[in-house]
């Protein structure tokens, strides 16, 4: 495994983040598809022996049912100080709003659970889930800055948003004195391109670390097209951020099998070695052992430059995931 500072922080973190999204109890909350406690202290373990320091979950994941699978797996297999733990926060909700809790008590309350879901005193990474536009920024930049103040949070990052909310809402820390966000996470992946307009740039020029999800886009780049898996036909929000422009993507898909022949190496190693010349740590998700021996090995897989132009040759723009336009204003969408 390889390791690298997580953008201006001094947190030295893996290459590749296990994404803990498909941990967690299947029979609550938005995903069926889920994996059981014992399975995911097996996936930990593994990624821990394995290198993997950086674990990336949240509070909506199955109802909080992932960070204490999580937390408790890490606790029992690595010390505090040998692994990183992200977890996000959601905004406030109506009932929250609708009884004049303020932004900046939402993230009190919400880091609490979470700890508390985790077993922990502190997490290394706050991620801000999603821009929230009922909640004024000024209120959420003071909030997660408290935290870091209280020593919740070592960190805070950010996750679905646009570039220039990012940009505005680190120089509104800068000029208050308040913590910035190190790291956005953002959708991004061989055929989900679109962070290269405007947030790739911004983060390269500003240190800010990219550890983007849906890596192998829900499994699509590491398998042939036609094959088919328990989330590929139950994963509803996958199904409407690729299936539109399924017949482009193929193509593309179909170019990843190309190199992975020609190298003897597995799809998800060539979808991943992609991302990683592009990102700090990409989320990958992991629901099989094997699933941890692909994004592993990827890390140490080197594409030429020839094959990285074959592999982005066919690209199609696709619609916003995660941030999108709703009539007129801009709006989340759904959790990831």
């Amino acid at each position: 495994m390889q390791y690298t500072k997580l953008g201006k922080s001094n947190l030295l973190v893996s290459r590749i983040c296990m994404g803990c999204m498909g941990f967690g109890d299947a029979t609550n909350g938005q995903h069926s598809w889920t994996i059981n406690e014992e399975t995911t202290r097996e996936i930990i373990k593994y990624g821990l022996d394995k290198g993997v320091n950086f674990y990336d979950t949240a509070i909506a994941y199955q109802n909080g049912t992932s960070e204490q699978y999580v937390g408790k797996a890490l606790r029992d297999f690595a010390k505090r100080d040998d692994f990183i733990i992200a977890t996000k926060f959601l905004p406030r909700n109506q009932e929250e709003l609708d009884n004049g809790i303020s932004g900046q008590q939402h993230i009190e309350n919400s880091l609490h659970k979470s700890l508390t879901n985790l077993g922990l005193d502190y997490v290394d990474l706050y991620i801000y889930h999603m821009w929230d536009y009922h909640t004024p920024m000024e209120e959420i930049m003071e909030g997660l800055h408290n935290v870091i103040k209280a020593g919740k949070a070592r960190y805070i990052g950010i996750s679905n948003c646009f570039a220039w909310q990012l940009a505005k809402a680190n120089f509104y820390a800068r000029e208050n004195g308040l913590t910035e966000f190190v790291s956005i996470q953002g959708h991004y992946n061989l055929i989900a391109r679109e962070e290269e307009r405007e947030m790739a740039p911004f983060c390269y020029d500003q240190n800010i670390a990219m550890t983007p999800y849906s890596a192998l886009a829900s499994g699509r780049l590491s398998r042939i097209p036609g094959e088919t898996s328990t989330r590929y036909e139950q994963d509803t929000y996958a199904k409407f951020k690729y299936d539109k422009t399924a017949a482009a993507d193929a193509l593309i898909i179909n170019r990843v099998q190309e190199v992975a022949n020609n190298r003897d190496v597995s799809m998800t190693e060539v979808a991943l070695a992609w991302l990683l010349t592009k990102v700090t740590a990409p989320v990958v998700g992991a629901t099989k052992l094997s699933h941890v021996d692909g994004m592993v090995k990827a890390v140490d897989l080197k594409l030429t430059d020839a094959e990285i132009e074959y592999l982005e040759e066919l690209y199609v723009p696709h619609a916003l995931a995660g941030v999108m336009a709703q009539n007129g204003k801009q709006k989340a969408g759904n959790v990831v």
